[in-house]
């Protein structure tokens, strides 16, 4: 498990269902952040595709920063996004909307 300023990484997560996975991260949510607050999601996407503009147009809370940085081949690049969340569902609703979003990784 990531543990670098009580950070959580969705990959950290083992489960058999959709479900066992969403009910594990909430708790480990609940555990580790402080609510409200501005959570920081992280994802990768293919460079040459418009999976980024799709990752950034769910996330429309005024408080919204992007990030981004290309990988050394230029192939992929990471988005990390700040985004004002009330609870521990809320940052779960997010992953699932971007969930819906074929190949994309969530970090």
């Amino acid at each position: 498990m990531s543990d670098f300023n009580n950070s959580i990484n969705v990959k950290d997560f083992e489960s058999t269902g959709n479900q066992d996975f969403y009910k594990t991260f909430r708790d480990k949510l609940i555990d580790v952040e402080q609510f409200p607050s501005i959570y920081s999601f992280k994802f990768i996407v293919k460079t040459d595709s418009n999976k980024m503009e799709e990752v950034k147009a769910i996330f429309k809370h005024p408080s919204a920063k992007f990030a981004e940085k290309s990988s050394s081949g230029g192939k992929y690049t990471s988005i990390t996004i700040q985004n004002y969340v009330v609870n521990a569902d809320e940052v779960i609703e997010y992953y699932k909307k971007v969930a819906e979003i074929p190949e994309v990784m969530m970090l």
